[in-house]
């Protein structure tokens, strides 16, 4: 039985210690006024915020071909194969990058680029799967099979209280977001598959709460309603340096659905609260069935 390795970037929110032997992070690159930095290397969630709202000049990147394709040449020295899960393709270009790279002769047939476009917590649901399935002896072709045949089993809502950093960031006009500002809208945007949608308007906490449990109601009824009847599914909550106000969610969320495990309640990916700000909140549900 082939030896197999799991890596994932840092949009997944999860590190590599000896709880999980088998896994490998690559750091996300950030430019904040012109000095690279990276996710959990030379920054953290604080230090990322801080600059954040000191409106320094933040922008993603992916990590380079020399970044990657020299963790999964050291890696393939202890491993036969790995299995490469970086953030969805709708959100970088990483995952394409990364599955030109796979093509370098000395990765052919060992290297498999799984793109099943998850972000943050889906994202980390997606590599623990992975990681069980290792376990269970699953070869590197079938994990890669299952997580990209079950990639639209997962949708996430988020809570943005502030268009501040999409219009600074070119996603919204300026007038939109003066327009939210003077009525105090806060949107509610969508992640399904490739795509990043805004889904609703609200014009507190409390309605944004029960509009993303209302919505996760109705694709539990919808597109999630097969692997839902089958008990194939968790739920998590993410934020974006609000713990507190994701802590008290979480009782909402448990009381809405009792028959869901919940996972986590972690921050979410540094990719995407540059572009939201502090302050969100988001609500995730995603297969898990391993």
């Amino acid at each position: 039985m082939n030896k197999i390795a799991v890596i994932t970037d840092s949009n997944a929110g999860i590190k590599a210690s000896p709880e999980y032997p088998n896994l490998f992070i690559v750091p996300m690159p950030f430019l904040i006024d012109d000095t690279e930095f990276f996710e959990d290397i030379n920054l953290s969630q604080d230090e990322f915020y801080e600059k954040l709202k000191n409106d320094a000049n933040i922008s993603t990147s992916q990590p380079s071909f020399t970044e990657v394709t020299e963790l999964w040449s050291k890696v393939l020295k202890d491993y036969d194969e790995l299995i490469y899960i970086p953030m969805s393709s709708g959100l970088s270009s990483s995952c394409e990058s990364a599955t030109r790279y796979a093509e370098e002769e000395e990765f052919i047939g060992k290297v498999f680029v799984v793109n099943n476009q998850r972000i943050s917590v889906t994202q980390k649901m997606s590599v623990l799967e992975a990681l069980s399935m290792v376990e269970k002896g699953k070869t590197a072709q079938e994990i890669k099979d299952y997580l990209e045949k079950t990639k639209m089993d997962a949708t996430i809502y988020i809570m943005v209280p502030t268009l501040k950093y999409l219009k600074k960031g070119g996603r919204v006009t300026p007038s939109a977001a003066a327009l939210a500002k003077l009525f105090n809208i806060k949107p509610i945007l969508q992640i399904h598959g490739e795509r990043l949608d805004s889904y609703a308007k609200v014009l507190n906490m409390n309605q944004a709460k029960q509009r993303m449990i209302s919505a996760i109601k109705n694709d539990l009824m919808g597109f999630l309603n097969g692997p839902y009847q089958n008990k194939k599914l968790c739920i998590n909550i993410a934020h974006t340096q609000n713990e507190a106000e994701a802590l008290r969610f979480k009782a909402d969320v448990v009381s809405a659905f009792p028959d869901l495990p919940l996972k986590f309640v972690d921050p979410l990916s540094l990719s995407v609260s540059c572009h939201i700000g502090p302050g969100s909140l988001a609500i995730a549900v995603c297969r898990c069935e391993e």
